[in-house]
Formats: structure tokens, C-alpha cells, sequence
């Protein structure tokens, strides 16, 4: 790929096939990883562990790193899908949401598969379908949130924004592990039953 070129227009980025707008948007971001990479000719490639390159221990360079992360500085996006207790397309359908990649109908809108005025909630509540709306602020699927909360007994007021209402939901609890991993677990399940709600015709 670096001989061919991986600037915006080098031969690297050659398709079979026209991409699609949220794969030329995987594809500016990995540009983007690759603009701060240097090759050197003259020397060879070695793995090498960065965090504890003294001892080469990765194992404990791995723990020791992870402890020191703070929990609000952490990439929501990254880690927000994956759990082991849930199968992998649940984590598959929240990382797409979580990246915006529902085909919601502004979405839709966006990539030209529908007209504009063909954006109204599929619910019949007379907004535009937006990811938000449709987790969060709508009469129906909103109100799911609600019910979950009393049930497991959390309160706060609901965020305007799907990361932010995730990352809020997950870490209501504090850093009690077992519990944040409960919540977790909760909140990928109703993003999955919420999921295959929209969708049903």
C-alpha cells in the first residue's frame, strides 16, 4: 500500500467496486490512522510492546496500562459493544449505532436512498427519524429507557445524544465493576430489542 501510494488520491485505494458513503467514510478515517506513519527502507520490522519495552512483559504492561486509563477519558465508541455475555451481532448492531450507521432516515436522506420528505419517524409521531430520536426521544421506543430505569432503580435526567446516554446509563452505578458490567449488559439488550422493534414492518 505505501508503494502504491495511501494519499487521498494514490493508487492504493483502488476499488472493484463503487463504495459506499459510510465506506468512504472507513476510509477517510484509516487515511487518517496512516498520515502519521513512517516507513524506513533500511530498517526491519520487530513487534515491540511500547508501554513496557524494559522488562518485555506485555502481559503486565497491558494491566498496568489499562489501570491507569481513566474510565471518562475512554473512546465510548471502542468499548461500548463488546461484552461477553451477549452474542456478536448485539455487539455489532450498537457499535453500528454507536458510529452513526443505523439506516435511520436521515441517514437514508443523506445517502440519497430516499427523498426528503420521506424522513418522518417510521413511528408515526411526526419528527424526523435521527438515531437520537428513535433511542431516546421517541413515545415509544424512548419510553423503554423509562421503564428499564425504574426497574433496576436509576434515575437521571436523559441525554440529548445516543454515546452520551450509553456512557451515562453504563456508569450510573459508579466504579463498582460488577455492577457497571450488569448495566452494560442491560443497555446493549435494550438496544437490541429496540433495534429489531424499528425494523419490524
Amino acid at each position: 500500500m505505501h508503494t502504491l501510494g495511501w494519499g487521498e488520491d494514490g493508487e492504493a485505494w483502488g476499488w472493484r467496486r463503487r463504495l459506499l458513503a459510510w465506506e468512504e467514510d472507513l476510509v477517510v478515517e484509516i487515511r487518517n490512522l496512516l498520515a502519521n506513519v513512517t516507513l524506513h527502507n533500511a530498517e526491519s520490522d520487530v513487534w515491540l510492546w511500547r508501554p513496557n519495552v524494559k522488562d518485555g512483559s506485555p502481559v503486565c504492561g497491558v494491566y498496568q496500562m489499562l489501570m491507569r486509563q481513566d474510565m471518562h477519558n475512554q473512546d465510548v465508541v471502542s468499548e461500548a459493544p463488546w461484552h461477553k455475555n451477549v452474542p456478536l451481532k448485539v455487539s455489532i448492531c450498537v457499535w453500528r449505532l454507536l458510529r452513526i450507521r443505523w439506516p435511520t432516515k436521515d441517514n437514508l436522506v443523506c445517502r440519497g436512498v430516499i427523498t426528503s420528505d420521506s424522513q418522518l419517524c417510521v413511528i408515526g409521531c411526526g419528527q424526523n427519524e435521527t438515531i437520537d430520536h428513535l433511542i431516546i426521544h421517541s413515545p415509544v421506543f424512548g419510553n423503554l429507557w423509562q421503564q428499564i430505569k425504574a426497574w433496576i432503580g436509576v434515575f437521571y435526567v436523559d441525554p440529548q445524544q445516543v454515546t452520551n446516554h450509553y456512557y451515562q446509563f453504563v456508569h450510573s452505578s459508579g466504579g463498582y465493576a460488577p455492577r457497571r458490567s450488569f448495566l452494560h449488559l442491560i443497555c446493549l439488550c435494550g438496544i437490541w430489542v429496540l433495534w429489531n422493534g424499528s425494523v419490524m414492518p
